[in-house]
């Protein structure tokens, strides 16, 4: 098993495969990543292009462009790679560019599998990851047992691309709630109220949800504790807009709530957990 990309999400995704007692495989530029995943277990690749041996490669990067380079680059994954590897990208990217790597990987005699996630490290860590796929039938069938370990819940929605629009869709939802989730936090930090007693207060009603149980204690006390960061958000967030342009659907809410994840990014929070959206209410006396 290669694994390539060693972020937040890479790195809990190896840890979790290693827990399992995988063979894993990592590669990322960043070297001491690297030494530290080889402490827990891991083997080590020189490039990309050594991940090729394995039969299977998952992917966790945060661009299509590093996804194209990754595996169709000289240093790439499919430079070495016998026929029948199956390349299983679980990075948020353009369904359209996913769609057009999966042709390219079919020309190459690769199979291609989009397995965008939901839950974020803390989930792929416990294997409790919601995973939307795309891809051929029997790719998927084969990318199963590897997911199976990383997750609770796996949706085959149909071919290459189609894990990555609904991906889109949940960043959608996510992004607008996380912006929400500020908010109040910030009318909670502002009246000096617990964020612990106002949750409790909260759950069971109709406000409650999964984000608010996992995320308001968080952006209450200003938890920067790595889950996700405000970068990843407005890269996911921009695409579902650009989608979303390109089939003439509006997206009002999303794009203000993008402008606002764009707004913290730019004040130097973009490598930040998401939490950091707090920072935004900092100019009206809500410190962290």
């Amino acid at each position: 098993m290669g694994i390539a990309g060693l972020g937040v999400m890479g790195s809990a995704i190896a840890r979790r495969l290693l827990r399992r007692e995988r063979a894993v495989r990592v590669y990322d530029i960043r070297r001491d990543v690297m030494a530290e995943l080889a402490r827990e277990g891991a083997a080590t690749a020189e490039s990309a292009a050594h991940l090729g041996a394995a039969s299977t490669v998952i992917l966790s990067l945060n661009t299509a462009d590093i996804v194209e380079q990754a595996v169709f680059g000289p240093e790439g994954v499919l430079s070495t790679a016998p026929d029948g590897v199956l390349v299983i990208d679980m990075s948020s990217i353009d369904p359209g560019r996913t769609r057009e790597f999966a042709e390219r990987a079919a020309k190459r005699g690769a199979g291609w599998v989009d397995a965008p996630l939901s839950g974020g490290a803390p989930g792929a860590e416990r294997g409790e990851l919601t995973l939307m796929l795309g891809g051929d039938d029997e790719h998927v069938e084969r990318a199963l047992p590897v997911l199976g370990a990383l997750a609770t819940r796996l949706t085959h929605l149909g071919p290459a691309g189609s894990g990555q629009l609904v991906k889109s869709v949940n960043q959608v939802l996510v992004g607008c709630q996380f912006a929400a989730l500020a908010e109040a936090a910030a009318l909670v930090r502002a009246a000096g109220l617990s964020p612990r007693q106002v949750l409790t207060a909260l759950t069971g009603g109709r406000a409650d949800s999964a984000l608010l149980q996992e995320f308001f204690v968080k952006f209450g006390e200003v938890d920067l504790t790595p889950t996700g960061r405000v970068s990843n958000m407005v890269k996911d967030l921009e695409a579902a807009r650009d989608y979303a342009r390109s089939v003439g659907v509006p997206l009002p809410v999303a794009t203000t709530v993008s402008e606002l994840h764009r707004w913290v990014a730019a004040a130097g929070h973009g490598d930040a957990d998401n939490a950091a959206l707090m920072h935004h209410y900092e100019p009206l006396g809500v410190r962290s």
